[in-house]
């Protein structure tokens, strides 16, 4: 906790210890999730096939969003990183599954990524619904 309304949520993530970030931070009612990409935090492994990174990145957001008090149904805005273009064809069902009900604002980049196996990254914005 850092102070007020403001709290950090994290994964357990070595990376999140080593580089100095939140999985996700809760400022009032905004929940900010931090691009996650497709590693199985519990093992730090990450399978190589898009699809099921893609399917890790949502557990991944979804477990964050879940410790702030909300779903995928109150994320108001998404960012897909990906590092081929390609890749959008294949993995934009992926993004429905989850989405096509809710359709946040949304905007998919062609990217580097600082580790060669990771294909995707999701960055989700959220807003907490009040009671």
């Amino acid at each position: 906790m850092v102070s007020g309304t403001r709290r950090l949520i994290s994964s357990g993530s070595t990376f999140e210890r080593m580089v100095g970030y939140s999985r996700a931070l809760v400022d009032g009612d905004d929940v900010f999730v931090s691009g996650t990409t497709g590693f199985d935090y519990a093992t730090m492994t990450i399978d190589p096939d898009p699809v099921v990174q893609t399917r890790q990145c949502f557990a991944n957001i979804t477990q964050a969003l879940s410790q702030a008090g909300c779903t995928l149904a109150d994320v108001v805005r998404v960012r897909y990183l990906l590092t081929d273009a390609s890749l959008f064809e294949t993995l934009g069902p992926v993004f429905g599954e989850h989405f096509a009900e809710i359709r946040p604002a949304a905007t998919a980049m062609v990217v580097g990524l600082v580790d060669a196996r990771m294909k995707i990254e999701i960055e989700v914005q959220a807003r907490r619904q009040r009671a």
